[in-house]
């Protein structure tokens, strides 16, 4: 077990009989609920500000995807920080950046995890140009190569007030969660972020309240 998902509250590894990991599960079906009618493949898990748990929150749902029997892409899209191969312990001497870039294919960048049903693209090597890779024709036909071979695609992104990057990204996807840590984002940051999603083609099917590496509430329309 790695360090990263000691520290960084895989909840739904460490502890699968705990209240937190059923809440991880809850919010799965809580998705799955609100998508049901509309075909929604393609989920960005995305945050106002830094630190927020959003990363966190992007491992745990497809941790929890996997266990319920689901196949499972999760696709780290923060290429300025990225940290989905520490928590899974992967290399990320290539990854997504790579494909980008057209040097790599999605069988060849998409790495086995402890979870048999689970699979996660790493960010891979720091580009020159993230928000331009991000908004590329190439990122818009991985995600669709991903959606005709899994069962979900999780996609973890930077947070909104970091970079543009979050909105490009879940532009791309079919639906968002908005993760909002309790006791420290600001009500303005939130409804701004909300507002910034909901201007564009954004479809937000609910947002994940984080207070100390747990959270509370789920999608819902």
């Amino acid at each position: 077990m790695s360090r990263w998902m000691r520290n960084r509250g895989l909840i739904a590894t460490l502890s699968p009989g705990s209240g937190a990991a059923d809440k991880y599960r809850r919010l799965k079906t809580g998705i799955e609920w609100s998508c049901r009618d509309e075909g929604m493949k393609t989920i960005a898990i995305a945050s106002a500000e830094p630190g927020e748990g959003k990363s966190t929150t992007s491992s745990n749902i497809a941790v929890a995807y996997a266990n319920a029997g689901r196949r499972v892409l999760l696709v780290d899209t923060d290429l300025r920080s990225p940290v989905q191969h520490r928590i899974f312990e992967l290399p990320n001497d290539a990854g997504l950046s790579t494909a980008l870039a057209g040097r790599a294919g999605l069988d060849k960048i998409a790495s086995r995890t402890a979870f048999a049903n689970l699979q996660v693209v790493c960010a891979g090597p720091m580009p020159p140009n993230p928000s331009e890779l991000l908004e590329s024709d190439a990122m818009s036909e991985l995600l669709a190569a991903a959606k005709s071979r899994y069962d979900i695609v999780i996609v973890d992104t930077t947070s909104m007030a970091a970079a543009a990057d979050a909105m490009i990204v879940a532009d791309k996807c079919d639906g968002a969660v908005l993760v909002i840590r309790r006791g420290k984002t600001k009500l303005d940051a939130v409804l701004k972020a909300k507002e910034t999603l909901s201007s564009g083609r954004v479809k937000v099917v609910g947002a994940v309240f984080n207070r100390r590496g747990r959270w509370t509430g789920s999608p819902s329309r």
